[in-house]
């Protein structure tokens, strides 16, 4: 079985096709009467076989009682599904990197702004061994590499939208808040950056999680929604478009540049009083 589990050879996503297709020839079925015993499309099968699509976690659940392989699937599913965000996630940084402009909405403090400490502090769960603080370490470094692309040549075009719930959750010790809201401050005043603040009076919104848009030189737009259960990065123009109308529906309810430069200028002040 160690070879049908082998998880280290390619994706995770390859690894469960593989252990899919190890469990079905073992028990002496073909596609087709797999199919028919467990209620899904034959095509769809060979597609899980062969690790060119992902399922949802209930399929897994349901070929696991089929197999009688305990809750093998659902963990090969989870490493898989883990995968699957993180190769969006590095396409994602790509075109990142080399956007001319960029529209961000995010109901935390953005990854762009953060300074060293609060990233720490985000990064961190506050109870890390030395090894863990290793690892906290290299996320740090490359959160904060990250945000040289806003001071790149030619510099982007970058719009933030923040949540007021970024600033109503402060950090845990008074400077690094003190400093993120000082810096936060600062990066507003650039000339390639606005920052736009959601205030609670507009009532509830409809996005949850983080949105992104990004457009290169040639024109060409993509958008990343991140949420709780992991990322969507999407090229299709129409659903670039829906997620661009969703964004500026967004910048209509904010607080203009001005106004959400004293708003966060009012916060420091509540914050150090």
């Amino acid at each position: 079985m160690s070879e049908a589990v082998d998880g280290e050879r390619g994706s995770g996503l390859a690894g469960l096709g593989r252990t899919l297709r190890y469990l079905r020839e073992k028990s002496g079925k073909s596609l087709g009467q797999l199919a028919d015993e467990s209620g899904y499309d034959k095509s769809y099968l060979s597609r899980l076989e062969s690790g060119k699509r992902l399922s949802k976690m209930v399929v897994m659940e349901d070929l696991d009682r089929y197999y009688g392989s305990g809750d093998l699937l659902v963990q090969l599913w989870k490493a898989a599904r883990h995968d699957a965000f993180m190769d969006k996630y590095k396409e994602f940084m790509r075109l990142e990197a080399t956007a001319r402009v960029m529209r961000k909405f995010t109901l935390g403090v953005p990854g762009l702004l953060q300074t060293e400490d609060f990233a720490r502090e985000a990064l961190s769960d506050g109870q890390t061994t030395g090894e863990d603080d290793e690892a906290v370490d290299e996320r740090v470094a490359a959160r904060l590499g990250r945000q040289l692309l806003l001071r790149r040549d030619p510099a982007p075009n970058v719009r933030f939208i923040i949540d007021e719930y970024a600033f109503r959750r402060p950090s845990r010790t008074a400077k690094t808040w003190d400093d993120q809201l000082l810096h936060i401050e600062a990066v507003a005043m650039w000339p390639n950056v606005v920052i736009q603040v959601l205030p609670f009076v507009v009532g509830p919104h409809y996005m949850e999680g983080s949105l992104t848009l990004l457009w290169q030189k040639d024109g060409k737009g993509v958008a990343y929604k991140e949420g709780p259960t992991g990322g969507v990065l999407m090229d299709e123009p129409e659903g670039v478009m829906r997620h661009r109308l969703s964004y500026d529906r967004l910048r209509d309810m904010a607080l203009p540049p001005s106004d959400s430069l004293t708003f966060i200028r009012g916060v420091l002040e509540e914050y150090r009083s």
